[in-house]
């Protein structure tokens, strides 16, 4: 007997989508754990990823292996005045499109996946597009409360819409709720198996008081100065109340270093500065109590997943100001606080004050964040991607 003959066929798999992380993780993690349920059967993944030469998803897919190729895309610079969106470089780029389209038809018709998930970003209309023309099945996953622009010029066209959340079931047009389906975020799995203990052992927590909760500070990787700012006013009395980790971003960690200088010694101990947190991440996330955050799409899915009280502050550039939806959400249904436009010193401890020195307030606010977490939102999507495959 044949042995290549007995192997089954690839399954099949364009992805397109990137510019960001929020976009870009989801789709990486779909891609790891659709090839871990293939090769549980005995199976393999081919896969090809489309995005953009300058996107987090150009350095991130290679280094994963996975193959990547991109094609034209017109960015939309929005604005809430509409005659601002006819603006010359719109305008160029618009005039994008239909090479991108045109582009990604030939990688769809040259690769013939067996279905095309499409996670948002500019660049994934083109290939959502070439989907449709050449009758490939297309899923869409919306990371966000409201669908995003992409997905939104995509919905018409997918086969399915998976969303991470209830809420947005309501928001989606009448014509395409009948394809959506709520799966959840995609979480990595590594996010989940932290140990607080590795946290204080990695990162030499000897100073902090194991009596006292711990707050993690972050502004996501580069940091956020309207968090940092904030944070720093309010530190001795935050460090009177809470062991803090404070991650800054690398260009904010001498002014800040400057300033916990002035800290007096038995406060000093109990602040951890650094400008960037990388593998240890899901240790310092097992030991945190308390997380202050953006409140993007990614850090959502994974302080639900793990059920830590959150005090968000949106950034208030976000696109369609997703951030402030995301975080009123879980604000409205007690699984956090959201601090939205200026955020003073008082508004900080106000929110702040209830988490660090009451336990019971602390767990309510952690079984709601759960309550609203899809740890195993995953393998949902991939749940989603099959049965789109198999019609």
């Amino acid at each position: 007997m044949n042995s290549a003959a007995s192997r089954p066929k690839p399954f099949r798999l364009i992805v397109t989508g990137g510019g960001t992380g929020g976009h870009t993780y989801p789709a990486l993690t779909a891609i790891r754990t659709l090839q871990a349920r293939l090769a549980a059967d005995g199976g393999t993944l081919d896969v090809l990823w489309i995005g953009t030469e300058d996107g987090l998803e150009a350095r991130v897919a290679p280094a994963e292996g996975i193959p990547f190729t991109t094609v034209a895309t017109g960015k939309i610079r929005r604005s809430s005045n509409p005659l601002k969106m006819v603006s010359p470089a719109n305008v160029r780029d618009m005039a994008r499109v239909p090479l991108g389209v045109a582009q990604a038809r030939k990688i769809v018709s040259d690769f013939r996946p067996d279905v095309v998930l499409a996670t948002g970003g500019y660049v994934a209309v083109p290939a959502g597009l070439a989907a449709r023309m050449c009758r490939r099945p297309l899923v869409l996953h919306e990371q966000t409360v409201r669908l995003g622009l992409a997905n939104r010029k995509l919905a018409s066209s997918a086969t399915r819409i998976a969303v991470s959340s209830e809420s947005t079931l309501p928001l989606l047009p009448d014509s395409v709720r009948d394809v959506a389906v709520v799966t959840g975020n995609p979480v990595r799995p590594e996010v989940l198996t932290g140990h607080s203990g590795k946290a204080v052992e990695a990162l030499g927590l000897n100073g902090f008081d194991r009596h006292l909760p711990t707050l993690y500070v972050t502004g996501g990787a580069q940091g956020a100065k309207q968090i940092n700012d904030v944070v720093r006013d309010v530190l001795p009395w935050l460090l009177e109340r809470t062991n803090v980790i404070h991650q800054c971003g690398p260009s904010h960690v001498d002014g800040l270093h400057q300033h916990a200088a002035t800290l007096p010694a038995h406060l000093a101990g109990r602040y951890y500065l650094t400008g960037f947190v990388g593998p240890e991440i899901p240790d310092v996330l097992a030991l945190a109590d308390v997380v202050i955050s953006r409140s993007g799409a990614g850090t959502l899915a994974e302080v639900t997943a793990l059920g830590k009280p959150a005090v968000f502050i949106p950034l208030a550039t976000s696109a369609g100001n997703e951030q402030a939806h995301n975080a009123r959400h879980l604000h409205d249904a007690g699984a956090a606080v959201a601090l939205l436009g200026e955020v003073s010193v008082q508004a900080l401890s106000d929110a702040l004050g209830p988490l660090l020195t009451d336990p019971t307030r602390r767990e309510a606010m952690a079984e709601n964040a759960r309550a609203h977490g899809r740890p195993d939102a995953a393998d949902r999507l991939v749940d989603v991607l099959m049965a789109a495959a198999a019609g």
